[in-house]
């Protein structure tokens, strides 16, 4: 079989978009460059790949299976195309990082402060957004590096690497008709309204059938402040001084869906890193890792003062 790698990329995108044309557009090639390569690609297979009797072309029972295929091979092709730069490439002379605003902050700026005195000379550019923009920042190479928090499946040209995973915390604020109850139920819950994380694509599912959307957890935080709802966000950002006294935290024994939340690194799965990146790979999984050893140790603390 004499198939190719474009081949492989014209009948993915294909598969992705839905036509030939909006592949080629994709692809930023003709039209007939596309069709002709996954033409070329059905005659190297020895069979057909799409139905062309519809208006749009539809996947054979083949075309599902090699579609499967195809996109393991691209991804694999990619990480060796990564590798190999990996190897080329030394210290980066400029990187772009944007974070996710949730995060948190008091570890960056450390982390932040280690790399400005380990690579002086380096050019460092910072963006701050949410997590939708922190992906497409990446995926259009406007950054080199994202963090952010893991909520909707990423872009299969996107790899994730967890770093640490955060509880979500209730809350409300001190004159919140739910202060008063410790242990809200979802009845309970659900006569009032509830602030939830969204971004450009995606919003999350919501508890409470009353409910806003709000891109920023921060924000989201500041509006449970003013008592205009109640809401789940990263355990760092309910404990920050900046709100105390203004909120409570309830417990979430009656929520059923999964209060954890993976916070990562992201970086396109076809680009390379040098020892810069990778240094801050390293780095910022140590600094969390160390983080959670303090947090765990100070809690032993305080229940042994108790």
């Amino acid at each position: 079989m004499n198939w190719s790698i474009e081949q492989l990329h014209a009948f993915v995108a294909a598969v992705n978009t839905g036509s030939f044309s909006a592949a080629a557009r994709t692809l930023g090639k003709a039209q007939s460059r596309v069709s002709t390569a996954i033409a070329n690609l059905e005659i190297d297979l020895g069979f057909k790949l799409f139905d062309r009797n519809a208006r749009l072309p539809v996947l054979t029972e083949q075309g599902e299976q090699m579609f499967i295929e195809a996109q393991a091979v691209i991804a694999q092709c990619e990480r060796l195309n990564s590798r190999a730069m990996t190897v080329q490439t030394k210290d980066e002379l400029a990187l772009t990082i944007a974070i996710d605003e949730a995060v948190p902050i008091s570890i960056f700026e450390t982390f932040f402060d280690k790399t400005a005195a380990k690579f002086p000379l380096l050019k460092l550019t910072i963006l701050n957004g949410s997590r939708d923009d922190i992906a497409q920042w990446v995926d259009s190479e406007k950054a080199d590096l994202g963090v952010l928090f893991h909520g909707e499946q990423l872009c299969d040209r996107l790899e994730f690497f967890t770093i640490d995973s955060f509880h979500q915390s209730l809350i409300v604020s001190v004159d919140h008709p739910l202060a008063s109850i410790a242990v809200p139920n979802i009845s309970q819950l659900n006569e009032h309204r509830q602030l939830v994380i969204c971004d450009l694509q995606t919003q999350s599912r919501p508890i409470s059938a009353n409910c806003w959307h709000v891109d920023s957890y921060y924000y989201i935080t500041s509006l449970v402040t003013r008592g205009l709802g109640w809401a789940l966000v990263p355990e760092h950002i309910a404990d920050s001084q900046w709100y105390s006294g203004e909120i409570k935290e309830l417990s979430t024994y009656h929520i059923p869906d999964s209060l954890l939340i993976e916070m990562g690194l992201v970086k396109r799965r076809d680009k390379g890193a040098g020892n810069i990146m990778n240094w801050m790979f390293a780095e910022v999984e140590k600094m969390f890792i160390e983080a959670k050893k303090a947090k765990s140790k100070a809690n032993s603390y305080a229940g042994t003062k108790t």
